[in-house]
């Protein structure tokens, strides 16, 4: 018979899955690493594990032991479940913006949770750092996990999560991608890609309102500020993050992380919570800049069965203003019906006198760069044409791909009409691709048209 001893032996070895829907075709391989299906729904589990077992090792946990800690819900699910199994008492301090399914998913353990005010200084004696501490002192037997600050915490994912990468890639990762909370799993796991391959980028992802992503790119902690996505961010520096294994830090805003966690359980059946929905916006910005040959690795921390009041609740969205604008007229493949506009494009190597004839003689303003199998690997632009020749070191018969750009703006035809205002937006026009091929590019016009003629 196979079995696991205890339920302790199911945590680690999660699913490696391939993302298809919410990716950009033909950009780089996005992998995401399901965290969500270990035991106690989180990448939490493997750190609680490691950190629990090195402390009853050294006698720093005690039999009949409290463990205390200070938690936004996973960390403290997967301390209560090793707790269960071991006989710990546990007491956890947990900020007031964390959805009620995660308080009483920890009490459902046995666990007491301590609510503290989330709006209030990392050092302030009402914060829920600094409550766990005073609970500490003042508990007999009590051992202080202190996940934010442990260097056990990286150690557990360089021990284990890193390993676990490495081997079911078969080391073919170019870029890793983790949102940063404790910055556990983004250090322990950056650390062993590192010395495995120098060359793997390490992309830390942070949430607007957080101080990471100004610490890093200029070296000062900025002023920090409420924001609503849970388990990544931070208003302190953690002793568990360690910024010379990561290559660069990305924002993302609480709509981002949540439209596409949202999307991601409508399109690719995978429920995850919101702090996932920000790890992979930034992996597929990544991607799509990439070659298909690539290979973007991103983690996938937490269930979203903890946010079902929250995010994944239309009212809730609704509420917040994080909902995307109900456009009439359905998807994008709907504004495409009865195009016969054919797609034109440049192929690599082709010269840039052609490619300026073509468009010149198609009156078009842009035009899709393909390798040999057709496949789209960039889009040359007039504005990219006029650099190009400014620069006024170039020759007009090089080729294409050193004037053209990374594919922007790429969008299914099952995607909603309003994806395509967050593209103009930005001033692009709306690549439209299925199964590899490009089937038509659209502009602001071509909305503007589809949706007038629904009021007629």
């Amino acid at each position: 018979m196979k079995f696991c001893k205890s339920v302790l032996h199911a945590i680690g070895n999660t699913p490696l899955i391939r993302l298809d829907k919410v990716a950009f075709p033909g950009g780089a391989t996005v992998l995401a690493k399901a965290e969500f299906m270990n035991p106690g729904g989180s990448v939490k589990d493997r750190m609680a594990l490691h950190i629990l077992e090195q402390a009853e090792k050294s006698g720093l946990l005690k039999p009949g032991g409290t463990i205390v800690e200070n938690t936004s819900g996973n960390t403290g699910v997967g301390v209560a479940i090793v707790a269960a199994v071991k006989g710990w008492r546990c007491i956890f301090t947990m900020p007031d913006k964390m959805s009620i399914e995660k308080i009483n998913l920890l009490k459902a353990f046995g666990a007491e949770v301590v609510v503290t005010p989330t709006n209030v200084p990392a050092d302030s004696p009402q914060s829920y750092y600094e409550t766990a501490k005073r609970i500490a002192r003042e508990t007999p037997n009590a051992f202080y996990l202190n996940q934010y600050h442990n260097p056990m915490n990286i150690q557990a994912h360089y021990r284990l999560t890193g390993p676990e990468l490495w081997k079911e890639t078969g080391g073919r990762i170019d870029v890793f991608v983790a949102g940063i909370g404790t910055g556990g799993t983004m250090s322990g796991v950056g650390k062993f890609l590192k010395e495995k391959h120098p060359k793997v980028r390490n992309v830390a992802v942070d949430p607007e309102g957080s101080i990471y992503h100004d610490y890093f790119k200029t070296g000062k902690l900025s002023t920090p500020h409420v924001y609503k996505v849970e388990g990544i961010g931070e208003d302190m520096l953690c002793g568990a993050m360690d910024f010379t294994v990561v290559d660069d830090v990305v924002r993302v805003t609480d709509q981002q992380c949540f439209v596409m966690a949202r999307r991601l359980a409508r399109e690719e059946g995978l429920f995850a919570g919101g702090s996932s929905g920000g790890a992979v916006q930034a992996a597929v910005d990544v991607a799509r800049k990439l070659p298909r040959r690539k290979v973007v690795v991103v983690i996938l921390p937490d269930s979203g069965s903890r946010y079902l009041s929250k995010f994944h609740n239309d009212a809730w969205m609704k509420d917040n203003r994080f909902l995307e604008p109900e456009i009439p007229g359905g998807r994008v493949g709907d504004l495409l019906q009865g195009r016969t506009r054919r797609i034109h494009t440049s192929r690599l190597g082709e010269p840039v006198h052609q490619v300026v004839t073509t468009m010149k003689r198609l009156g078009i303003s842009q035009m899709p760069v393909v390798d040999k199998k057709s496949q789209p690997v960039g889009m040359v632009h007039e504005v990219d044409l006029l650099d190009f020749l400014l620069a006024g070191k170039h020759r007009m018969r090089e080729p294409v791909e050193l004037a053209m750009s990374p594919l922007q703006g790429v969008i299914t035809p099952d995607a909603p009409l309003g994806r395509l205002n967050e593209i103009f937006s930005a001033d692009n026009v709306a690549v439209v691709m299925e199964n590899g091929k490009v089937q038509a590019i659209l502009t602001k016009m071509d909305m503007i048209d589809h949706l007038a003629q629904k009021m007629r």
